[in-house]
């Protein structure tokens, strides 16, 4: 069964105009990570988990996750906390700052978050995880969304027993990862999980995990009946991936994989400062340069260099004809549309 991806969907009185959603990710969904993938096909994007506490303490680079481009729209700003009351003044805080959807954390299942009472530990207290979406759901006029796994505990399936719950405190959609916060990223996901919770809600479902192809994704929507799919690491440095889901068959040249890669330091540097990506952007120049895209010790060697102008330099000699691509890629790009928060500009935090 083919199952038409572009075609448009409603979470709550929001429009999304395709079946696949970019999944936020801690320390890589980036609002340069979220432009991209919007850019190659997501009919949604998520930024990275958003601390309640960081925001109810103003706290600089929390607040610099709420920046808001104009190409991002529709946006979710996904929040993560433990307290009822403080997340919902965050919904308010989500909501100013421009984004479409908040979407809610129960599904991280890092000992840090999860320690506080907040991530996927909320999955054990099902009657604070909905006191939580309650609160956010009445904060805002925005839809709310739940990002969640399967339990705590491997084979759980509290998912099934809390996500009607979530829905019926206010939750507009769900997002299934079927993992158990204890296997992380390990194992495979459990879809058929997917599949019973589609027919407990009456609220669209997104699909997340494992989602690596335009087959896997077809399949997993065909046989779970899911609204959407969710595609996170498979985006790492390969925003191509959401383009081939979406139906395309192009593989991209090197001076392609060259110029989106200066794109996003440059965007990067632009959000983060120039120290603070230094170091971030590391880790992205083997995903964008593995595949057999690059030899492995140039990658090697952009990370050994000290400065984001030197790896720059050095992919523009490596891939001469990106300097076009580039130029092409910059013009697109909408500019302006900041927000203001509390009367400070959003791009005035992180560095931006």
């Amino acid at each position: 069964m083919q199952v038409d991806l572009h075609e448009h969907w409603m979470l709550g009185d929001v429009e999304i105009r395709g079946r696949l959603v970019l999944a936020p990710m801690a320390g890589v969904s980036v609002q340069a990570f979220r432009r991209q993938g919007r850019r190659h096909g997501a009919g949604l994007v998520c930024s990275e988990m958003v601390s309640v506490a960081g925001i109810q303490h103003r706290n600089e680079r929390t607040l610099g996750y709420l920046r808001v481009a104009p190409d991002e729209h529709p946006l979710a700003i996904q929040i993560f906390g433990s307290d009822p009351a403080a997340m919902g003044e965050a919904a308010r805080m989500v909501e100013a700052a421009g984004a479409d959807v908040v979407d809610i954390n129960f599904g991280c299942p890092v000992r840090k978050v999860t320690k506080t009472g907040a991530g996927a530990s909320l999955l054990d207290d099902p009657d604070r995880a909905a006191r939580i979406v309650e609160s956010v759901a009445g904060a805002t006029a925005l839809p709310v969304s739940v990002k969640m796994r399967r339990g705590t505990a491997n084979g759980s399936r509290d998912c099934l027993t809390v996500g009607p719950r979530l829905v019926e405190a206010g939750a507009a959609s769900i997002t299934l990862h079927p993992r158990s916060a204890r296997q992380m990223y390990t194992g495979t996901a459990d879809h058929a999980l997917t599949a019973e919770l589609v027919e407990l809600v009456d609220v669209p479902v997104v699909a997340s995990a494992d989602n690596t192809s335009r087959a896997r994704a077809q399949a997993v929507l065909a046989t779970t009946g899911a609204t959407a799919v969710m595609v996170g690491r498979a985006a790492q440095g390969n925003p191509w991936a959401l383009a081939q889901i979406m139906g395309s068959d192009a593989e991209p040249s090197r001076e392609e994989v060259a110029a989106e890669l200066i794109l996003f330091m440059r965007e990067t540097v632009r959000e983060l400062g120039e120290d603070r990506a230094t170091g971030f952007l590391k880790k992205f120049y083997a995903w964008y340069l593995g595949r057999g895209r690059f030899p492995r010790p140039f990658k090697q060697e952009l990370v050994s260099l000290p400065t984001i102008a030197e790896v720059e330099t050095r992919l523009l000699a490596a891939a001469p004809g990106a300097a076009d691509v580039l130029e092409q890629l910059e013009a697109d790009l909408p500019r302006g549309g900041g927000v203001l928060l509390d009367g400070l500009p959003i791009s005035a935090y992180g560095g931006g």
